[in-house]
């Protein structure tokens, strides 16, 4: 197509009436093949769209003049501007759009629940059609467009400290570096990246795209300190006697929790935490690599959400003939992505619902060789709307098994709000903020992601980090806020 055909084509569908909008199919991500996939760790599933497919999907939006999109998510993107900008094929300006609220574009189009958040709101459900691919089009700017980079601005000469490198700590560094501040992100690990490195596997999202935003924010002048535990390495009080003003703690939700049942303690179970770390972060399994990871041949999951989906896809790319994922309600409650569930569907996982592990049996050598579970039915809805599970008595089954990884959440890491006096915590663990500010109970230190929520989504603990720099600058400078 030459350039004159390609103006043409763009200027017909910025005619087009939104009857003919609505008529258009929404477009189909490119996928690798399931048989091929499930042979390796690196490659990435999703395929992202085509300059064509991304371009003719945006043509779908119909530009409401109240877009409930954009209040379905957590950073507010003006999502019908940069959606506008690739239609008109303007890709870098649709970047741009995107950078103002969103310091990971890249990594929200791939791992964020858009269809629980900004799609959830889009018009088109209203017409029982499916919505706009919001997230694939923004994983398309992100990927494809070469936005200018933003110009560092004049340091105020205010320096802020963040304990923690993943969703919530990066951006709340963006925020503040693009806003003058003197930004340092201490990271306990050898890897910057939090969760986004150790916790979500490769053919989800790449570690180049991770660095790509992560060197982004080294742009804007955001300074990276690996192997800093605060809290250990560094007190609170040494960061401030360092000259920092103020600290963002984003330190996770990185403590395992296990469900206190008989065997759990035998060999080879272990917690998804645990194993997807041993793989994605140390390299467990990749030639040249020594860090040791169970690769047996019948593998359980116990869980259903994302960090499940992703331990049962890993163990088939580890070599498991067979996965199984035991989660105690039905397919209707299950928490994981619908996406994530299909492609474990697609690569041979099996799904035990409505069962849950009441007890594990080990062989002479303490291994686990088989789980018994529980068959469950679905009584009345808990407080989450979901309904809750109840056992049927007598309803029994053991199953062998090799290897169980615990997948049913994750605690608040302890160690900060263990070290810091005078810190205010909750009978959960996390550490206890306003609400709107995000502020603890110390002045100068300021909280976000599953050190408040407990467990929660990359976008939920972005924006948290939104909110605590734009409150913190508030405090730090009044006059500009």
């Amino acid at each position: 197509m030459n350039s004159r055909d390609s103006k043409w084509r763009t200027e017909l569908r910025a005619a087009m009436l939104p009857k003919e909008r609505t008529a258009i199919p929404r477009v189909k991500m490119p996928e690798l093949d399931p048989s091929y996939r499930v042979t390796t760790l690196n490659h990435e599933v999703n395929q992202g769209l085509s300059r064509e497919q991304a371009v003719l999907e945006a043509t779908r939006c119909l530009d409401c003049p109240d877009p409930q999109c954009v209040s379905g998510c957590p950073v507010n993107i003006n999502i019908p501007g940069f959606i506008k900008n690739i239609e008109r094929r303007n890709f870098d300006q649709a970047l741009v759009e995107l950078r103002k609220t969103s310091a990971l574009p890249a990594v929200c189009g791939r791992v964020c629940p858009q269809e629980k958040q900004c799609e959830s709101k889009c018009i088109y459900n209203r017409m029982k059609k499916e919505p706009v691919a919001i997230g694939y089009l923004e994983r398309f700017a992100a990927d494809n467009a070469s936005a200018p980079t933003a110009a560092r601005p004049e340091s105020n000469g205010i320096k802020v400290a963040v304990a923690g490198s993943g969703p919530a700590g990066l951006s709340f560094a963006g925020a503040m570096a693009s806003l003058g501040y003197e930004v340092t992100v201490f990271e306990a690990l050898h890897a910057v990246g939090g969760v986004l490195i150790y916790g979500i596997p490769e053919f989800r999202l790449p570690n180049s795209i991770v660095e790509k935003e992560i060197n982004a924010l080294r742009d804007l002048g955001v300074r990276f300190e690996t192997n800093t535990v605060i809290g250990k390495t560094l007190s609170y009080d040494q960061l401030l006697e360092m000259g920092f003003k103020a600290l963002f703690v984003a330190s996770g939700a990185g403590l395992p929790r296990f469900m206190n049942i008989p065997g759990e303690n035998l060999v080879n179970i272990m917690s998804s935490n645990e194993y997807l770390t041993r793989i994605n972060l140390m390299h467990a399994g990749t030639p040249g690599y020594a860090t040791p990871v169970p690769r047996p041949k019948t593998v359980a999951i116990i869980g259903g959400g994302n960090t499940a989906m992703d331990s049962c896809r890993t163990a088939r790319r580890m070599g498991a003939e067979k996965v199984m994922v035991v989660y105690r309600r039905s397919d209707a409650e299950m928490p994981a992505r619908v996406e994530e569930v299909k492609h474990a569907r697609e690569e041979g996982v099996e799904f035990l619902t409505l069962h849950n592990p009441i007890e594990y049996v080990g062989d002479d050598h303490g291994r686990v060789r088989a789980m018994r579970l529980q068959r469950m039915e679905l009584g009345e809805p808990d407080s989450d709307g979901r309904r809750s599970p109840r056992p049927v008595e007598g309803a029994i089954v053991e199953i062998p098994v090799d290897l169980v990884i615990v997948s049913i959440g994750v605690s608040p890491n302890p160690i900060i709000p263990a070290a810091i006096d005078g810190l205010d915590v909750t009978t959960r663990g996390t550490i206890a903020v306003n609400g709107e500010s995000l502020q603890s109970s110390l002045p100068n230190l300021y909280a976000g992601g599953d050190i408040v929520r407990g467990g929660a989504t990359v976008i939920l603990a972005m924006g948290d980090g939104r909110r605590a720099a734009k409150a913190l600058h508030s405090q730090l400078n009044p006059q500009n806020s």
